[in-house]
């Protein structure tokens, strides 16, 4: 199935959904990828992994931990990525019955929560405490997504914590 039948515009869509997506982490030599699953609806990560290459494997592994650890997602949203638009995860989703969501080119406002998301990772911690390899990465990252998703009040869920509002709602 081509990849043109699966962009869609999520706008307006009354149901959780997640969105996962990899920005670039600069190392002191070279990058690493991060995966992130979030529930829209409450902010929640539910999932996330760090790689070396921008290949379905990571994604894919991500996604489907998200999946054994908190059910299936009615809607799966992401960009175009090669990752994305393989064959592995398009016929993981399908065979999940998971529908598939992809931005169109340019439609960065999209994925605003994910977006929002790397934001807070990067400024709150990658370049305040800039990780030497990839062990330390993970660690961190590690403690910063169980800071995120069980202390911060987010403001655009009325000041509640992720993991109040999730669980609430499943």
């Amino acid at each position: 199935m081509s990849r043109e039948v699966h962009v869609r515009f999520c706008e307006g869509l009354q149901v959780k959904f997640l969105w996962p997506t990899h920005p670039y982490i600069p190392m002191p030599r070279g990058f690493l990828y991060l995966t992130a699953i979030i529930d829209v609806y409450s902010r929640y990560v539910v999932g996330w992994g760090i790689s070396n290459t921008l290949d379905a494997a990571c994604s894919l592994n991500v996604t489907k931990e998200a999946i054994e650890k908190y059910g299936k997602p009615e809607i799966i949203n992401s960009d175009q990525g090669r990752q994305f638009t393989c064959n592995e995860w398009i016929e993981y989703l399908e065979k999940e019955e998971i529908k598939i969501s992809m931005d169109g080119k340019g439609r960065a406002i999209n994925n605003i929560f994910i977006e929002r998301l790397w934001r807070s990772v990067k400024y709150d911690y990658v370049y305040i405490r800039v990780p030497a390899d990839g062990l330390e990465l993970y660690q961190g990252l590690n403690e910063y997504f169980d800071y995120y998703n069980n202390q911060l009040c987010h403001q655009g869920i009325d000041h509640q914590i992720p993991v109040n509002k999730y669980f609430q709602a499943a």
